[in-house]
Order: C-alpha cells, then structure tokens, then sequence
C-alpha cells in the first residue's frame, strides 16, 4: 500500500500518524555502563557518526576509561550491525510509543530496559541464546578455569 493509501485509512478510522523522533544517547548511558561493569578499561564501544559520539565530553571519557571507539564508517551501517540492532532495539521496544515527561524518566525508562530486560531476559541469538548476563558468567567461568591451570 501506498502512503497516501494508508493516510486515508486511517483518517476514515479518526486516527493519525506519528512521526518518530530521533534517540540522542547522552555521555550518562556510558557512564552508567561503565560503573555498573565495574569500570573496565581496554574495552570496545561501537557507536555510528552521530554528532553525540564525536562530541569532546562523550570522548573525554572514551580517553579516561582507556576505552577504544568503533565507528561505522560513512554510510556502512554493517561495521557496527551489533550497535546499531542494539539500538533500533531500544527505540522499538522501550522508546517509540513512551510518553517521557522529563529526561529524568526517560533516563529511568532507558535503564530499566538495558539492565533488567535486554541483559538479564532478553535472550540473543549471538549468544547461543544466553541473556548477556549468563553469557558473561560463562566466558568468565571458562576465563578462571585456564587460569588455574
């Protein structure tokens, strides 16, 4: 069907389109990240070019943390495919659709997704369809067992 097709649905039926609003990530979800890991260094972030990521305060922790930046090259969306399904994700499942009053509970909204649901539920099929914590645990437990040896 065509735009105009469905605009006229939907008018028939008294109801409107919504235009999605662009997420602006800001330097609090990393920050928030980072304690919550317990703040490793040596680690990768992947990110796109979006002006948030390029910004001296979003670096400024990437340079105190000694972390490494991933940026998708200009308009090759696959060097980061992970970050960028992470995100389109969050947008879809938590963000679109949300009435958030203030960044406060916007902020609230973004963590509870992250760390109750995408991490500790949310099963991947990169993982061998592990919730990111138990695979964590796991790679961790196979990291101390070579260890001992």
């Amino acid at each position: 069907m065509s735009e105009r097709t469905v605009g006229r649905a939907l008018t028939r039926l008294g109801l409107r389109a919504r235009a999605v609003r662009k997420f602006k990530a800001t330097t609090n979800a990393l920050q928030a990240a980072l304690v919550n890991r317990g703040n490793p260094t040596g680690v990768m972030i992947h990110s796109d070019q979006g002006s948030q990521y390029c910004a001296k305060t979003f670096r400024k922790i990437i340079d105190e943390n000694k972390l490494t930046q991933s940026m998708s090259r200009k308009g090759n969306c696959w060097d980061n495919a992970v970050a960028e399904s992470f995100f389109a994700s969050l947008k879809k499942q938590a963000i679109y659709g949300t009435r958030l009053a203030t960044r406060e509970q916007a902020r609230q909204v973004v963590f509870e997704y992250i760390e109750h649901y995408y991490n500790r539920v949310r099963r991947h099929s990169n993982n061998g369809w592990l919730t990111p914590v138990e695979f964590e645990r796991l790679h961790h437990q196979s990291l101390e067992e070579l260890c001992v040896y």
